[in-house]
């Protein structure tokens, strides 16, 4: 030992180099320094022999060393590079490490920052790390060393040393695995410090020293950095999503005590499947592969039944997916029970990202279990509903496709089951999103035998009469689901699926969900091969008013079945004329005067709609005129007897439209005319002196179609009751008023026939030429021109008398127009008519 130390000084004194030591300890900061770089230049760089190389490192190692805490950076430094340059270039670094690794520790592993040149601590665990990689299992000596100085570098403030330091700590791990087990824990936290890090390069770094850490050391730190590496799931940085990818994975493949943590480690992997980094989703689904075919070797004696006998490709499965393979399968299939219930719990979180991830995994994890999620359909639903409802579209569009997967792999009467009784409980537009989606996912002959119970349920009336616009758009969704899937099977339900259909329609106020559910029954109408939607009308109206009729006694304005009535008669079309026994005394008991005004008010609207286009309607097959009396009589007349209020006297003006509606299309003959005539004019003569401008308008264009129809049926004393109120109405404060009533005077006067006796009348018909001849002065040139008519036919009634009462007033009118082209009219009369 003592010729070698001679020989080391000697080799030193020979290199010249003994005062440059002796120099490292000058007060003169340049000496120092020159004495560094002369160090380096007279061994390090002229390559000397490594053993003469050896021998020169541990003479001066010590002195250097020192230079490690020199007051001046550039000393540091170079004294950091010299013992770097001599630890790559010599035989046997381990025999400085008793020297170099405390030292190491003094600058690093304490717990203030030692050395607070940042480039330099970098060097310095540059340094270490090149010890690492310069020996083996020599290293294990100096582990507690080691971890205290990366416990500290770990979360240094230098972004690059904390990279360095990872990279250090995972190069350890690797190196002397079987000692790093004892000491992994203590690494586990500074790097959950680090993962977090602003720098993406950082954060990879962290991640990867984690997953080797681990990997190589205790296993059981999973459970801590688990819920760390799913936040990075969500990393703006695509190459730390990989790492959390390439980690997952690595451990699910390789970690030694993986079995214990499948359930920590396959959500994590299987959430990165549906990243939207295309290179770290075919990563994540070859990675998963990957672990399913090494779990099947593995297991290959326990799943040897299966591995003989399972299908390659399920009778139905969904288009565009890959099947996972057995071992996949198996994982999720054994695992599914704890990984579920958190999956379930962050489709609830408050962060929408978190909601989005987990509606991710959701499907994936179905797509793998297939029907093992039978077992656990009733969570699985209850999330299902609550995610629907999210506001975020992403998470809805994501759960929609995972309640595909359940039609696909869960048997009918399953999920039937537990969705229709919820369904009858609380209806909610999240549960039919789920039941549509569901639908959606199955094949025919698998759901055929439960459709008759689904469609049962979606014409329930709590089911299938709400007013709220998402939750009609549901229900159409599942009726377009259960076309889509039965096609030409759907006839034994079509009445339910009709029902549904005709409610949304009634009560919806959204342009389009109208829209949708048109489209909807006419699809209806097509699947079963039908002429069009009317045909459909034609095969269930009758049906559905039977539903209706049992309560119509009890509607009111808000009632959902008087509106469902409302639309189905004004969409069925010609069947109406057919139901006209169940219609209308369903109608009639709605006007009665008893009933609530604003009720009223509906059922006449609805009523004049009708009898508009009677043709299309109540009369389509001609068979109103029997029902025609008891409209009038029951329905119209009983509701034009005057009411105080604002609401009475809107009822009246409806009724009298009724009215109006029905005489304009014909609907009343002669003959059942005459029948009613005087209960007509009793409230008619009545009407026109009503407070209600539009009422009395409506009210002479009735008289006029009334005297239109029964021509010179019309009794004389009627007609002689009808003209003083006529001739009041032409001072009414309404020009358009009128002008109506000079048009019914033209209508009254053909109706004046021979058993009018002109002698017996002369002083009514005196004193209606009179009234009329006031208004042939009057200012509005409109009423002149139709008084003129007006009289031109009363002149054939009574010429001369007309020409005696001309002659009278002539003088008075502010121009004799008028009154001459009258005398000229009359003149010009056939002789005939004068003589009459």
């Amino acid at each position: 030992m003592a010729s070698d130390e001679t020989i080391q000084t000697s080799v030193v004194q020979n290199l010249g180099l003994q005062r440059h030591i002796n120099c490292l300890t000058d007060d003169n900061r340049t000496t120092r320094r020159r004495a560094l770089d002369s160090l380096r230049k007279e061994t390090v760089e002229k390559k000397l022999e490594p053993t003469v190389l050896q021998g020169v490192f541990v003479e001066i190692l010590k002195p250097v060393l020192k230079s490690f805490s020199d007051p001046v950076e550039k000393c540091r430094e170079l004294a950091i590079q010299l013992v770097d340059g001599f630890l790559t270039s010599v035989p046997d670094p381990p025999e400085t490490l008793p020297y170099v690794i405390p030292t190491l520790v003094q600058r690093l592993g304490q717990k203030d920052i030692t050395e607070t040149s940042e480039e330099l601590r970098l060097m310095l665990v540059e340094t270490l790390t090149r010890i690492v990689d310069l020996t083996g299992q020599e290293l294990a000596v100096y582990l507690d060393d080691m971890v205290k100085i990366l416990q500290r570098t770990i979360v240094d403030p230098f972004p690059d040393v904390k990279k360095e330091s990872c990279r250090c700590a995972a190069k350890v791990a690797v190196k002397i695995p079987q000692h790093f087990n004892m000491q992994s824990e203590s690494l586990v936290k500074p790097l959950l410090v680090t993962i977090s890090h602003q720098h993406s390069k950082v954060r990879v770094a962290a991640i990867k020293a984690i997953h080797t850490c681990i990997q190589y050391g205790n296993n059981k730190n999973v459970e801590d950095v688990v819920s760390h590496l799913a936040q990075r799931l969500f990393d703006d940085s695509a190459s730390v999503r990989m790492a959390v990818t390439e980690l997952s994975g690595g451990w699910l493949l390789d970690l030694p005590d993986r079995y214990s943590f499948h359930h920590k480690l396959i959500p994590l992997l299987l959430s990165s499947v549906s990243d939207d980094v295309p290179e770290i989703a075919d990563r994540a689904m070859q990675l998963w592969r990957d672990v399913g075919n090494k779990y099947q070797q593995e297991n290959e004696e326990e799943l040897k039944d299966k591995i003989d006998f399972t299908y390659s490709k399920v009778a139905h499965f969904p288009e565009g997916e890959e099947r996972p393979n057995l071992g996949c399968r198996t994982l999720i299939f054994r695992n599914l029970s704890k990984i579920l219930p958190a999956c379930l719990r962050e489709l609830g979180d408050w962060v929408v990202n978190t909601r989005i991830k987990a509606a991710s995994l959701m499907y994936t994890l179905l797509l793998n279990s297939e029907d093992y999620t039978t077992m656990h359909m009733e969570p699985l639903l209850a999330g299902l509903y609550k995610a629907c409802a999210d506001e975020e579209k992403q998470v809805r569009n994501k759960v929609i496709k995972s309640a595909e997967l359940v039609g696909c792999f869960v048997e009918p009467e399953i999920y039937c089951q537990l969705i229709l009784p919820a369904l009858e409980r609380q209806p909610g537009a999240n549960i039919l999103m789920v039941l549509a989606a569901i639908i959606r996912g199955c094949r025919h002959e698998h759901i055929k035998t439960h459709l008759q119970a689904i469609c049962d349920t979606l014409a329930l009336p709590d089911v299938c009469r709400a007013e709220e616009p998402q939750y009609q758009y549901q229900l159409l969704s599942c009726v377009q689901a259960i076309l889509t899937v039965s096609q030409q099977g759907t006839a034994p339900y079509s009445l339910q699926l009709f029902t549904v259909l005709v409610s949304t329609m009634a009560l919806c106020r959204d342009s389009g969900v109208m829209e949708q559910a048109q489209n909807t029954l006419q699809q209806l109408a097509d699947v079963q091969a039908l002429s069009g939607v009317q045909q459909l009308y034609a095969s269930h109206t009758q049906q559905v008013l039977q539903v209706l009729q049992p309560s119509h006694t009890y509607w009111t304005t808000l009632s959902p079945d008087r509106v469902i009535f409302d639309t189905l008669l004004l969409q069925a079309g010609p069947v109406v004329g057919d139901l006209l026994p169940e219609i209308l005394p369903i109608m009639e008991t709605n006007v009665h005067p008893d009933k609530d005004h604003e009720l009223r008010l509906k059922f006449f609207t609805l009523l004049s709609k009708l009898l508009i286009n009677a043709e299309n309607t109540v009369n389509a097959t001609g068979k109103f005129g029997e029902f025609a009396l008891g409209v009038v009589q029951r329905m119209i007349l009983v509701n034009c007897v005057w009411q105080a209020g604002r609401t009475a006297g809107a009822i009246r003006t409806i009724a009298v439209s009724s009215l109006w509606a029905l005489l304009k299309s014909g609907l009343l003959s002669v003959q059942q005319a005459n029948t009613i005539i005087d209960d007509m004019l009793t409230q008619l003569v009545t009407l026109l002196d009503d407070d209600v401008q539009s009422t009395r308008l409506i009210t002479c264009r009735v008289l006029n179609h009334l005297l239109n129809l029964c021509g010179t049926t019309f009794d004389p004393d009627r007609l002689n009751k009808v003209y003083p109120e006529l001739l009041k109405r032409l001072d009414d404060n309404s020009d358009e008023i009128r002008v109506a009533v000079a048009k019914t005077f033209s209508t009254f006067f053909p109706c004046i026939g021979v058993d009018y006796d002109r002698t017996l009348y002369k002083a009514h018909l005196e004193f209606m030429f009179k009234g009329l001849l006031v208004h042939l002065d009057d200012t509005d040139e409109r009423i002149q021109e139709s008084m003129l008519g007006v009289l031109k036919q009363a002149a054939r009634v009574h010429p001369s008398l007309m020409q005696q009462e001309i002659t009278a007033v002539k003088h008075k009118h502010r121009t004799p127009k008028y009154c001459d082209e009258l005398l000229q009219h009359i003149q010009a009369l056939p002789n005939e008519t004068q003589d009459s």
